[in-house]
């Protein structure tokens, strides 16, 4: 095996709900860039968690009426579920409220930056939703500008993070790609949020606010770790910095993060920063996805339209959740999700495209009798453009690929008619060519629709080959 490693991270998401739809987006991205690299040999290491230690968290468990160990025992258990439900492999699931290996790395990262920390008095507007201040001019019409809700006004005392010491530094590698920020909008992004200027900002609350929940500061009994400076050291803490150093340096830095584009900020400006300031290497890129919407709606409890992918999937199975994730997202952008649209996309890709064209060559094979060879290198001979666009993250682009030889193989039967060909040696070249075809597909297809890819390379591996039930019965 190649001994070269590659380390992706997802965003590490609150607990204080169960997992909805638009992380299962997020998830399936992730998961399908870890198999594709597992399938070149590459060390590959998947890592995802659980968000505990935030406001947010305690305010959910008081509403609940259960402490918040237990509000964060429940939902992250949820979420790490999404590993049998999605079939999302991650290698990892590291949770902020893991005591003996999380909080003694995060307590090493702040005193590794304690040159570029000080303690003051504050008074600003926070919102509990984004776990951060705002300024006046970052609010739109006097609200949080990602949950259009009213600020809380806060006034204590916090120790703070010199941001502003590193505006040019930040500046200069997000320019010259030595932190790759993917796509192209979200790095001007990030470079517009610094070129006006950055604040320092405040990195810990008082035990009080935080209600004794979270990470404690060093030497301050008084203070808690500010949410973030806790939750974005999980990528660092989850490989073992802190308590195990060779696995840790092993893996660090992360190839990737994966990231949502509404915690841009924490992912391009804070956390490069907070590792400059302790001396560790930054993560090599971060590639930020958009957001999914249900059916043109932003996803809301307010508005009812949380979906549950476990619901999903047990409705209509995990690959064709996977494909319609993946196909109907073009990476940076929005996406949608309607059942409607799922329904039209299920019916006409999976039940009459890819399944349609295995049961037909399987039927085929079956009736011919004949004996068929196995296809010796197949991964050598995978398409250039497809490996390029599952590379660059272009899962819709890859995807599209891969169904344009479905086509082309749809296409060679219906050329060559092998229901009518007498000649058994020429049979035996037609098929065996639309054989190797749907192996070189179904190859291909592994990152994105693992189960499937499974069962089709069983049916298929000969030298008999047999029909069976649907891959993708049709939804009426």
């Amino acid at each position: 095996m190649n001994q070269k490693k590659f380390y992706i991270t997802t965003a590490i998401p609150y607990v204080n709900a169960a997992p909805h739809i638009g992380f299962a987006l997020e998830a399936v991205q992730a998961d399908v860039i870890t198999r594709y690299y597992r399938q070149k040999g590459v060390n590959t290491l998947l890592l995802t968690g659980a968000d505990e230690n935030s406001l947010k968290n305690v305010k959910a468990a008081e509403e609940a009426g259960i402490s918040t160990q237990e509000l964060c025992d429940l939902h992250a258990k949820e979420f790490a579920d999404l590993k049998n439900i999605l079939n999302f492999s991650y290698d990892k699931f590291f949770r902020s409220s893991n005591k003996e290996q999380h909080w003694s790395g995060v307590q090493k990262l702040w005193n590794l930056c304690k040159d570029k920390i000080f303690k003051k008095t504050y008074k600003g507007l926070y919102c509990v939703g984004c776990e951060v201040f705002y300024t006046e001019n970052e609010l739109i019409e006097d609200r949080c500008p990602e949950h259009k809700i009213k600020l809380e006004e806060v006034n204590e005392e916090n120790y703070f993070f010199k941001l502003s010491d590193y505006k040019n530094t930040l500046k200069s590698l997000i320019e010259s790609d030595k932190l790759k920020i993917v796509p192209e909008e979200r790095k001007n992004e990030a470079l517009g949020f610094i070129n006006q200027g950055l604040e320092d900002f405040s990195i810990s609350r008082s035990v009080k606010r935080a209600k004794g929940w979270g990470v404690p500061v060093p030497n301050d009994s008084s203070q808690i770790m500010y949410v973030w400076f806790d939750a974005l050291g999980i990528y660092l803490t989850g490989i073992g910095y802190g308590t195990d150093e060779k696995t840790f340096n092993k893996w660090w830095p992360a190839d990737i993060h994966l990231i949502g584009k509404g915690i841009l900020r924490f992912h391009a400006v804070y956390w490069p920063a907070i590792l400059l300031a302790s001396g560790l290497p930054l993560p090599k890129s971060i590639y930020v996805h958009g957001y999914l919407t249900v059916e043109g709606e932003k996803i809301s409890k307010s508005l009812g339209n949380v979906i549950d992918p476990k619901e999903l999937v047990e409705k209509y199975g995990q690959d064709p959740i996977r494909y319609f994730l993946l196909k109907e997202t073009p990476f940076g952008n929005d996406g949608d999700f309607s059942e409607e649209r799922f329904k039209e996309v299920y019916n006409a890709d999976l039940a009459n495209g890819l399944g349609n064209l295995v049961a037909r060559v399987a039927k085929l094979a079956e009736k011919s009798g004949l004996e068929f060879k196995q296809t010796d290198s197949l991964d050598k001979i995978l398409d250039e453009e497809w490996a390029k666009a599952l590379k660059d993250f272009r899962f819709d682009i890859a995807l599209q690929r891969i169904w344009l030889d479905i086509s082309i193989v749809d296409k060679h039967i219906d050329h060559f008619a092998p229901w009518s060909e007498k000649d058994k040696g020429k049979l035996k070249d037609i098929l065996q060519t639309e054989i190797n075809d749907i192996r070189k597909i179904t190859l291909r297809l592994k990152p994105f629709l693992p189960e499937t890819a499974e069962k089709i390379e069983k049916q298929f591996a000969g030298p008999t080959i047999k029909s069976t039930v649907p891959l993708f019965p049709r939804i009426k």
